[in-house]
């Protein structure tokens, strides 16, 4: 049994979901992914996720498999992407894993060990309030104290990380940043990333901001709240959530929180890029389908000389 992977990996709207779309199509295989807020039930159109008709022509993992209230973690997702690529490799078959969330990416081609450490609800809840009150910051300095390499790797403003770090510090008396170990893959893959010059990703990130609005956006929002989902989920901090739910709760007006969630989503490019960086000779540097179709052709038949991510 071959037991292969393809990754196609990049920021936000640089187009790496299309093209491993249109090479499934073409040369087989099914789709995993690792986009950290398509793994959730309800949110579809502000996180661009694939449609319905496209999942009906090649067959999809890993999406609208978690609850909006509850808290999806790193571990999780391990645990359900090594079932979903087992699935696969079992019926002989390969994987197309695509996203730009890294932590998902690498923990998988790297065999990240990661604490199993449940959600502590009320240590969350006044992490969350001392960065709200204090600034998040404040909240990123107490991690740098317990643990300087996770503060390294983790933007201070994305409270939610950082609250985690502290709370698997808080319950293991271990850095988060120890306990993520990494090791070899049981599995062959290659990695080709997305570029996606600033010139170009800017307008496309501006451009499907605003197709998401008129795609009805707002009214995604307004469901999920209606469902039940709070306002304080890990969930609805995602890019633009949090700004149509400011909003909604009158805090701001419908185009002051499409530009924020402009300036956010072109923010969060710059950070996933850095995740996948030029130099990391285990990446291919690509612009389109047509640069990744002879190789993972080649790789996903009868190639052997791509051995666990390394380019001979």
């Amino acid at each position: 049994m071959l037991r292969r992977l393809v990754a196609i990996v990049g920021p936000t709207g640089s187009g790496k979901s299309a093209i491993a779309f249109q090479l499934a199509r073409e040369l087989g295989g099914e789709i995993v992914n690792a986009d950290s807020r398509q793994v959730y039930r309800g949110m579809d159109i502000g996180t661009a996720k694939p449609t319905l008709a496209d999942r009906r022509l090649v067959r999809h993992h890993l999406f609208d498999i978690a609850d909006p209230r509850a808290n999806y973690s790193l571990a999780l997702y391990q645990r359900d992407a090594r079932a979903a690529l087992e699935d696969i490799w079992d019926r002989d078959t390969f994987a197309w894993l695509v996203g730009g969330t890294g932590q998902y990416v690498w923990g998988l081609l790297e065999n990240w060990s990661v604490p199993e450490v449940p959600p502590d609800g009320t240590l969350r809840a006044n992490l969350t309030a001392f960065a709200a009150e204090q600034g998040p910051e404040a909240l990123h300095s107490r991690l740098a104290a317990v643990d300087p390499l996770a503060a390294e790797r983790i933007d201070a403003r994305n409270v939610r990380r950082v609250v985690r770090a502290l709370e698997v510090h808080h319950h293991t008396g271990v850095p988060i940043s120890d306990w993520q170990t990494k090791g070899s893959p049981d599995f062959e893959y290659l990695l080709f990333g997305i570029d996606a010059p600033r010139d170009e990703l800017d307008p496309r990130i501006d451009a499907r901001v605003d197709a998401m609005v008129a795609a009805g956006f707002v009214d995604e929002v307004c469901a999920l709240l209606e469902s039940g989902v709070p306002r304080n989920a890990g969930s609805m901090t995602s890019i633009g959530y949090a700004e149509i739910v400011r909003h909604l709760d009158g805090a701001i007006s419908l185009d002051d929180a499409i530009e924020s969630t402009k300036r956010a989503t072109r923010r969060l490019a710059r950070r996933q890029a850095q995740w996948f960086r030029p130099e990391d000779r285990r990446i291919t540097r690509v612009h389109d389908a047509g640069d990744i179709e002879m190789q993972a052709n080649i790789f996903t038949g009868a190639c052997t000389n791509t051995i666990r991510g390394e380019r001979r």
